[in-house]
């Protein structure tokens, strides 16, 4: 343990609040987030997000929760965790960052450290969020204060691979701080650390994690439609090629969440600032952006081969987070299936068990269903596989459908023969 720490987290969601319960286990550590509404649910000890149980929270003794920037101002060292998203023109948006940097820039002391963990571009931390600390504080930059990036590698949903068990990459303004820093670390992360030799490294290390996974996904997704141009299906293609020790375990689908979505345009944005045209990443992202249109293109035909009436059809949609197993709804690529079957004047009826409603309506104007009802719908897709999707047989996902509908399995829940098709 280092001495004399007192930590801030600043943003409490999918990374911030697991991170401050480690911390808070070993350290003073106090939680803020400019959700009143959410630090009212974590000092009652609980986590809507569930990545934190409450037995969990419980653990961390040394740790409180504010909405109010005047209890952290005793804090010497500030961890920023808030959302780094994209605009509707596929930019950084880097407002969030901004704004926790004007707060904590009315905040820093001399000798505190403030260390970024949101996704950024190589040089956002040096570029933006340093000029903004050093203007509102009126303090230099590594001589009264000093930053540090450690990008997060949170993984919503997963209870195997925590904040503990993942090797955590470390950086500082100075090799001193950088030292620091990387202690820090090393004493909640059993898993270990890598000290990257500049902020720099670790700022890129971070956005081509996510960019290589989008690449390899969008390989998958083309050769899908190659395959079912072709009639063969993509998952025996995928099996047999995996036979072979050194072929990856991809499979296709929709892109979204807020990170594998997301990052490559951070990266694409800063090789385009100075002066290179990122084709290769970009031709990766135009085909995981269309794949919500693709498989709506897909249902329709198959619809229309049962002569199903499109206009006014009922069409179930199972599952609308981005990934399964948990309520995450952040950049889910669902919605581009909603809207691109409403487009077609379809009923779309959206089914998940694992969503607030309230946040469905508020982040995307859907309204859910709380129940599927039996022989109500034309189609069925799944896009989800929730472990309720999953201990369902086949026979109670037809029930659901018209005694003519069609089953349209994104995720691969059913073997191929029990559906109408697979992505």
């Amino acid at each position: 343990m280092l001495e004399n720490v007192k930590l801030g987290m600043i943003g409490l969601g999918y990374v911030g609040l697991p991170l401050a319960v480690e911390f808070g286990k070993k350290y003073p550590t106090i939680g803020f987030d400019i959700n009143a509404e959410r630090i009212k649910e974590l000092q009652n000890g609980s986590d809507h997000t569930l990545e934190v149980s409450e037995e969990e929270l419980k653990e961390a003794v040394h740790l409180t929760y504010t909405s109010s920037s005047e209890e952290i101002k005793a804090c010497n060292i500030y961890i920023v965790t808030v959302p780094t998203p994209i605009n509707e023109y596929k930019q950084p948006d880097l407002s969030p960052l901004e704004k926790a940097s004007t707060l904590l820039g009315g905040l820093i002391k001399p000798n505190d450290i403030v260390i970024y963990e949101s996704t950024v571009y190589p040089g956002a931390t040096e570029e933006v969020c340093v000029p903004i600390l050093e203007k509102i504080s009126g303090l230099t930059f590594n001589q009264d204060f000093f930053v540090g990036y450690s990008p997060e590698r949170i993984n919503p949903g997963d209870k195997e691979h925590r904040v503990t068990n993942i090797l955590k990459v470390t950086s500082g303004s100075t090799p001193e701080i950088a030292d620091r820093i990387d202690r820090l670390y090393q004493s909640i992360i059993t898993a270990g650390t890598h000290k990257a030799s500049s902020i720099k490294v670790a700022e890129a290390a971070k956005v081509i994690e996510n960019t290589q996974r989008d690449l390899n996904i969008a390989l998958i997704n083309e050769l899908a439609i190659i395959f079912n141009k072709l009639g063969i299906d993509t998952e025996e293609v995928l099996l047999a090629a995996g036979t072979k020790w050194n072929f990856l375990p991809f499979r296709p689908g929709l892109v979204g969440g807020h990170c594998i979505g997301v990052d490559p345009y951070y990266l694409t944005h800063k090789a385009q600032a100075i002066g290179y045209n990122p084709e290769v990443i970009l031709s990766g992202r135009r085909i995981n952006d269309g794949m919500g249109e693709y498989v709506v293109s897909q249902l329709i035909k198959l619809m229309l081969k049962k002569r199903i009436h499109i206009k006014d059809s009922d069409v179930l949609i199972m599952g609308l987070t981005f990934k399964e197993n948990c309520p995450d709804l952040r950049n889910t690529r669902v919605v581009d299936i909603v809207k691109e079957l409403q487009s077609y004047g379809v009923n779309v009826h959206v089914y998940d068990p694992w969503i607030d409603p309230a946040e469905a309506m508020e982040e995307y104007g859907i309204t859910t269903i709380d129940k599927a009802e039996v022989g109500c719908y034309d189609a069925i897709l799944l896009a989800v596989a929730h472990e309720q999707f999953k201990r369902m047989d086949i026979t109670s996902i037809k029930a659901l459908g018209k005694k003519e509908s069609v089953i349209y399995d994104l995720k691969y829940v059913f073997p191929a023969e029990l559906t109408d098709a697979r992505l």
